[in-house]
């Protein structure tokens, strides 16, 4: 397993639509989502879609598991999801591709997902909570939209500039550490 590098925005990559598996679940494709599960864990976060790592296939790993539990991964290859329910909540949501930046997004409360797990095993269930928040977030990255695409446009400027300007102060205390240790 490997720490892989998270995309930020305003990474292009991360607009991009992810193809679906083909050739069900074979051991390259679990090595994948190993190394995304320990990238989420790493970052820390509670999922992770394989866009985020640079890998545009229709994998997502998650893990709501609270701190004090013990670890609950869940593997989601090819998912598709349909809403149950036109009710709507907000949920305040952040993401490891937008560094630092929360906010409210509106999301049905409830929701139909298929998908087939780690072992190839077709699901079909109903998320519901949490679960339905975190699905919708992470199948929202596989058709290339970041939760900072539901808000306002100078909401959305907000964050990207944010990230930006973390980035450069980043960059800047990396070179200056760099020329210190010379």
């Amino acid at each position: 397993m490997a720490i892989r590098e998270i995309l930020t925005v305003p990474d292009p990559r991360l607009k991009e639509v992810s193809k679906p598996v083909e050739g069900g679940v074979t051991d390259e494709l679990r090595a994948l989502m190993d190394d995304m599960l320990e990238t989420m864990y790493d970052a820390p976060g509670i999922g992770l879609a394989a866009i985020q790592i640079g890998v545009p296939k229709r994998v997502i790993v998650m893990d709501l598991a609270g701190p004090d539990e013990e670890p609950a991964p869940r593997y989601f290859v090819n998912p598709e999801i349909l809403p149950l329910t036109e009710d709507l909540a907000p949920y305040e949501e952040g993401c490891l591709s937008v560094p630092d930046v929360f906010d409210e997004v509106e999301r049905p409360t409830r929701c139909r997902v298929k998908y087939l797990d780690y072992n190839g095993k077709e699901v079909d269930e109903i998320a519901e909570g949490m679960y339905a928040v975190c699905i919708q977030h992470e199948m929202d990255h596989l058709e290339g939209t970041l939760f900072i695409d539901h808000l306002s446009r100078l909401k959305r400027q907000r964050a990207v500039d944010k990230v930006k300007k973390a980035k450069r102060l980043a960059d800047k205390l990396s070179k200056s550490k760099s020329r210190s240790a010379a």
